[in-house]
């Protein structure tokens, strides 16, 4: 029997992950939230929307979750076990805190409920396209009954471990991306004080060992001014790295470079970049601008 599909969060990344699946023959159920844009599309494409998490929870079998964090990702998980089925899968692609997803998952077990973390690599267009990596967290068991299903949307599958890994991977996997988001940032507004421009930076930088695709992306930005070259915002950012220096700490470890790239972006934040349209790229001029410094 084919599992039934339920989607929440089919914004930016969720658009295009809801979509792939529904293209893969799935029957799909969304729940809509404040942007009415892409619930509108996929129901247009085939989707069914349902009217509240309960009635989202049971048209399916399979739940996949898009949402802020554990914070929103507990407070949906709180209604949906009101109407899932027995056996059923909640698979949060959120970048989420282990700590909880830990706490979560073991709630849910006793409950006859499976909670998969299934983090996401990759940006909207790879989304859209069917391209992402997953980095998931689950027993081997779990994992094979739900891979089929994110093969629609993933283009690179990786069982982690365990529930509670994915999230752990992934949250390393964002300390290096936002560390080279604030070091960047910071190398950048030093060259300029010290005489060295944007444009100069790059010719040094570009095609040497130094280079990467998110350094790429990330200058998409800095030096050529697309904003929306890597859409994650800075608040995001900041959530991310606090929940770093949760797991940090819940390890009993000392996470010294963690803690000053978290600061980078909180120094961004509470000086404005809180929004919808700042993104990781845009620390630059935060940056720049705290150390009186004018990009060129």
């Amino acid at each position: 029997m084919t599992e039934a599909i339920g989607f929440f969060g089919v914004g930016l990344m969720g658009h295009g992950m809801a979509k792939n699946i529904m293209a893969k023959g799935y029957d799909l159920t969304i729940l809509g939230h404040r942007n009415r844009e892409p619930v509108d599309d996929l129901v247009a494409l085939g989707a069914s929307e349902a009217g509240s998490v309960v009635d989202l929870a049971k048209a399916s079998d399979i739940v996949f979750l898009c949402l802020p964090g554990s914070p929103q990702v507990e407070a949906v998980v709180s209604n949906l076990v009101k109407g899932l089925p027995d056996g059923a899968i909640i698979v949060d692609c959120s970048t989420s805190d282990p700590v909880s997803t830990l706490k979560l998952g073991e709630t849910l077990e006793g409950k006859g409920f499976h909670l998969v973390d299934a983090p996401l690599g990759g940006t909207p267009i790879q989304a859209e396209a069917g391209k992402l990596t997953a980095l998931i967290g689950a027993t081997d068991v779990v994992f094979n009954r739900l891979k089929p299903v994110v093969d629609a949307w993933a283009e690179t599958v990786v069982h982690v471990g365990g529930p509670g890994d994915g999230h752990k991977m992934k949250l390393l996997n964002n300390f290096l991306s936002l560390g080279y988001a604030a070091l960047y940032s910071e190398a950048l507004a030093l060259g300029e004080k010290v005489g060295i421009s944007t444009q100069v930076f790059d010719n040094a930088i570009r095609g040497s060992r130094m280079d990467c695709g998110f350094y790429q992306t990330f200058m998409g930005y800095a030096l050529e001014g697309n904003r929306e070259s890597h859409k994650f915002t800075l608040t995001n950012a900041l959530k991310d790295l606090r929940y770093l220096e949760s797991m940090a700490d819940a390890a009993g470890m000392a996470n010294p470079i963690g803690n000053a790239a978290k600061n980078s972006f909180a120094m961004a934040c509470s000086a404005g970049g809180d929004g919808d349209q700042d993104y990781i790229p845009h620390l630059v001029d935060f940056v720049a601008k705290r150390n009186g410094v004018t990009r060129t």
